[in-house]
C-alpha cells in the first residue's frame, strides 16, 4: 500500500471570520453598523498579524472583512453626519 502525504489546510483565523461576520452586518444593520464597522477593522487587522504569526489561512477573508467594515462604518458615519447637519438646520430655521 503506498503511502500518500498530504498537507493538511492551515485552520483558518477565527479573527478573520469574525471580522468577515461583523463587516457584513455593519453594511446591513443600521445604526449599530457604524460600531460593528469598527470592531471589524479593528478585528481584520489583528487577524492580519494572526495569520502572518501563526501562518493561518482565512487572508481573504480578512481582507473581505475589513472592506466591509470600512464600507459600513462609512455609509453609517456619512449618514450620522447628515443626521447632524438636518438637526442643525432645522433648528437654525427657529432663530
Amino acid at each position: 500500500m503506498d503511502q500518500q502525504n498530504y498537507n493538511p489546510t492551515p485552520q483558518a483565523s477565527g479573527k478573520a471570520i469574525a471580522s468577515l461576520v461583523l463587516g457584513i452586518l455593519s453594511i446591513v444593520i443600521p445604526w449599530i453598523g457604524f460600531i460593528l464597522g469598527i470592531i471589524a477593522i479593528v478585528l481584520a487587522n489583528k487577524a492580519f498579524k494572526e495569520i502572518a504569526q501563526y501562518q493561518l489561512a482565512g487572508r481573504g477573508m480578512a481582507v473581505a472583512g475589513l472592506t466591509t467594515g470600512i464600507v459600513g462604518t462609512a455609509i453609517y458615519g456619512l449618514l450620522l453626519l447628515f443626521f447632524i447637519i438636518g438637526i442643525a438646520a432645522i433648528d437654525g430655521m427657529y432663530y
